[in-house]
């Protein structure tokens, strides 16, 4: 199948077959990052506004620094957050959203939400397939 500049696109069908076959592997990563636990949870909890580091530890249950640092630096390569450094004394680092990441934190909230929603349903489902001995795929 071809994209209308001419180049190959990914699929013949779905959401890949809009994407050009040359980008991919990098709509892939970005995937990744965007989809990953840890970017999710931090990119909406920054929806209210500018968090220190502290906070984000606080109120992302589970995260160790070092993935905390991790993630923050990769959201903030990606342009997603902003990381500003004020020079008092202590210091000051805050993260904030950028436009760009706006654009997900409805979608990234509405994630977070349906997992919540169904937690004790796919719990069941989970423990009803490693009852059966069908907890893993073929």
């Amino acid at each position: 199948m071809e994209h209308a500049e001419g180049s190959a696109t990914a699929a013949s069908r779905g959401p890949c077959a809009a994407i050009p076959a040359d980008q991919m592997a990098f709509v892939r990563q970005i995937l990744d990052r965007v989809g990953d636990k840890w970017s999710m949870l931090i990119i909406s909890i920054l929806e209210d506004g500018a968090l220190r580091y502290t906070d984000l530890q606080r109120d992302v249950p589970g995260i160790s620094q070092r993935m905390l640092s991790h993630t923050l630096r990769q959201l903030q390569q990606d342009g997603l957050i902003t990381r500003t450094a004020y020079a008092e004394v202590p210091p000051r680092v805050e993260y904030t959203l950028t436009p760009l990441s706006h654009g997900l934190l409805d979608i990234v909230k509405q994630l977070i939400g349906w997992a919540s929603d169904h937690h004790d349903e796919i719990r069941a489902h989970r423990d009803r397939a490693a009852a059966t001995g069908r907890g893993s795929a073929p």
